[in-house]
């Protein structure tokens, strides 16, 4: 028969072994995290932007930090707008890939302006939609400007949403765009995709 020593040994043990199944506690994100996030987002491009390296290759090294630190999912799906809801599974897919170049190239040129320059965090605060970001933009001979980026945990990691540039929207103006390419292709998101995918 085993001994109450016994006993307590299993009980011990199979008490360590719940703890170890049982998921930590998700803390939520803060003020501190989401700066730090944007800090490094800021540290990798300011290190593309004052790399040297070709055109072509800081698009490419563009499109992987905003893979990396950007919900890519939300900010396509907020650019199509309703649209989105109508498309396929298979057409959801493909646009997301073709607004990722796309995006990233577009964003990428206006940060290649910054070269010869480098972007400060400054502060974060909470807002309605999660945290907002703000940087400063020093630019080789013109005066600095704010740049502020939106980031939120809502879609399961830290992440960044939204970006403003002098006070510009990329939600915002990616929405417009978007919807204008789309009515201007008569509704047709194929057509859409294959253009993105096809812009330099």
């Amino acid at each position: 028969m085993p001994s109450d020593l016994t006993l307590d040994r299993r009980g011990v043990l199979a008490g360590a072994l719940a703890l170890a199944i049982i998921p930590a506690p998700v803390l939520a994100l803060n003020t501190s995290e989401a700066k730090a996030l944007i800090g490094r987002v800021v540290d990798d491009i300011n290190a593309v932007i004052n790399s040297g390296k070709s055109k072509n290759a800081m698009y490419t090294e563009f499109e992987r930090i905003f893979v990396k630190y950007g919900d890519v999912p939300i900010i396509a799906r907020s650019s199509l707008g309703v649209a989105w809801r109508s498309a396929s599974s298979s057409q959801q897919q493909r646009y997301v890939q073709a607004f990722t170049t796309y995006i990233s190239r577009k964003y990428g040129m206006r940060f290649r302006e910054f070269i010869g320059g480098r972007i400060e965090v400054d502060s974060a605060k909470k807002v309605k939609s999660g945290y907002l970001v703000t940087s400063t933009a020093h630019l080789a001979g013109s005066a600095p400007f704010i740049v502020e980026w939106q980031v939120s945990d809502k879609s399961g990691q830290d992440k960044m949403f939204n970006l403003y540039i002098e006070g510009i929207s990329l939600l915002a103006t990616e929405r417009t765009e978007i919807g204008a390419m789309l009515d201007k292709r008569g509704g047709n998101l194929d057509k859409l995709i294959a253009d993105l995918k096809a812009l330099k």
